[in-house]
């Protein structure tokens, strides 16, 4: 069970910059990529986040920083409600939100309402080398209408659980040094999914940043 039940019931015993930080930044697709769990919290899955988003898409991550006791950060989707991030997702078109879980084995489970693009990743994470499982474990399926993924203009993404034994093979390993030495499968796994969501971006003149958005620190 998380320790905090919200974003504000977290910042008000967390320090920002010392416990955590958020970064962010507005790209020009209408497509936001998500992290809430990174840093620390759940390793790797930042890393995955910022490269999936490159230069086009939307980029927001909450990372823990402590030296231990990071998954006291833990702020299960559902119930996320950290402004920025909420202002977001209400303003994009497709959110897909990256996290990660426990499991050894190498494997993605696929969650959240947007059944078309969950098709469309698998497919291409499969054709990449990679085992996906479109019907998330219980407790990773994304498919309340609440969940920080289906916030979006469409009211429907996608949630990509990332399993430990996958993230420690995108990296020479998931320690603060070896997240910096991302693999070839790092970028084959980035590439892929970034195919998925080509088809999906909003002309850039159609997205501009919202004038409600503030310089991420």
């Amino acid at each position: 069970m998380d320790k905090y039940s919200s974003f504000q019931h977290m910042s008000e015993s967390e320090k920002e910059g010392v416990d955590y930080r958020l970064s962010w930044r507005i790209g020009s697709s209408g497509i936001a990529i998500l992290c809430i769990h990174g840093g620390r919290i759940e390793p790797g899955t930042s890393q995955i986040a910022d490269g999936i988003a490159g230069s086009d898409h939307t980029f927001y991550a909450l990372e823990g920083l402590k030296e231990s006791g990071n998954r006291t950060l833990h702020i299960t989707s559902t119930v996320f409600d950290e402004p920025t991030a909420l202002q977001i997702v209400r303003e994009s078109e497709i959110i897909l939100s990256v996290h990660g879980c426990a499991e050894v084995e190498e494997v993605v489970y696929l969650g959240g309402l947007d059944l078309m693009l969950r098709g469309r990743i698998q497919r291409l994470l499969s054709e990449a080398g990679f085992s996906v499982l479109d019907n998330a474990a219980p407790g990773l399926c994304g498919l309340e209408q609440g969940n920080l993924c289906n916030l979006s203009e469409r009211s429907m993404g996608v949630q990509l659980e990332i399993s430990r034994g996958l993230r420690s093979r995108l990296f020479a390993d998931l320690t603060p040094e070896g997240r910096k030495q991302p693999t070839e499968a790092f970028y084959r796994f980035i590439q892929a999914v970034r195919d998925a969501l080509e088809p999906l971006k909003r002309p850039s003149e159609e997205w501009t940043e919202s004038v409600g958005y503030e310089t991420s620190p």
